[in-house]
């Protein structure tokens, strides 16, 4: 019997890989499919305030078994309450460690929430918002894609952290792919039926896919990557495999080819079913 890598193989040689996929996201990039995900969690929240600050928390727990995820992130909405920017706005970093004193997600625990959450309130007294912060940093002439504006915003938000670094919003200087945070720059920036959009200042052309080794797998399985590390150097190579095809929006594949191996009603192999 084939194993799924040959059959992928096989199917790219028939037809242009990009036209597979294209179709692949026409047919399936539906909200019908997006539970179980944190991005469940955000697409609630109505205003851009509320869902930048809803994204960077859901984002930066998505990680470990999405049970866990999503019960932490329930967990965390829950003290929020009804508008996750005026909780962090009106709260100070005292409040937010009693909030959420006894907190715990893997590994990191109530009082790295409460640092980050300050670190927001301090980005929102000076810009106003988060992708006014992010924008700041951003030079769509300059920069190919958006890391150097990440690399610079994680340092502003995770400047109350010992040694002005988290593993909460790991910065891109350090190599790792930083799925997290390019989990959150793809809900906020792309706007479709699945990706709930919202910041206009960053343009998707400039988005690096959000890779973790479920995607790391896809990946090497289409022939994207022949690298065996998930880091960001890979993240780099895979991007830009997609902006080949989809010069706009490299990143429109993710949510899709995610679905595969985890959703039942999907398979294991992405181009068998277009």
């Amino acid at each position: 019997m084939s194993s799924p890598s040959s059959n992928l193989r096989g199917i790219n040689a028939q037809k242009p890989l990009g036209v597979r996929l294209g179709r692949l996201y026409a047919v399936y990039s539906d909200p019908r499919w997006i539970s179980p995900d944190p991005l469940e969690l955000v697409l609630p929240f109505r205003t851009v305030a509320d869902r930048e600050i809803a994204a960077l928390t859901a984002s930066s727990l998505a990680y470990g078994r999405v049970a866990q995820i999503l019960k932490s992130l329930h967990a965390v909405f829950g003290v929020m309450g009804g508008s996750p920017a005026d909780y962090v706005r009106n709260g100070s970093e005292e409040r937010f460690r009693r909030d959420f004193h006894g907190f715990k997600h893997r590994f990191h625990t109530g009082e790295d929430l409460a640092l980050l959450f300050a670190g927001i309130r301090d980005a929102l007294e000076r810009w106003g918002s988060l992708e006014a912060c992010f924008a700041a940093g951003f030079d769509a002439a300059c920069h190919k894609t958006v890391l150097p504006a990440a690399e610079r915003f994680c340092g502003v938000l995770c400047h109350r952290f010992p040694g002005g670094e988290s593993t909460l919003l790991p910065s891109p200087s350090h190599g790792s792919a930083c799925k997290r945070l390019n989990l959150m720059l793809r809900w906020l920036v792309r706007h479709d039926a699945v990706d709930p959009g919202g910041w206009t200042r960053i343009p998707a052309s400039h988005l690096v896919i959000p890779l973790d080794t479920h995607m790391h797998r896809i990946a090497r399985d289409l022939g994207l990557t022949s690298r065996k590390a998930a880091d960001l150097r890979t993240a780099l190579e895979v991007t830009r495999a997609f902006r080949m095809m989809f010069p706009e929006d490299p990143v429109k594949l993710d949510f899709v080819l995610t679905r595969f191996g985890i959703n039942p009603e999907f398979g294991e192999n992405p181009l068998e079913k277009c």
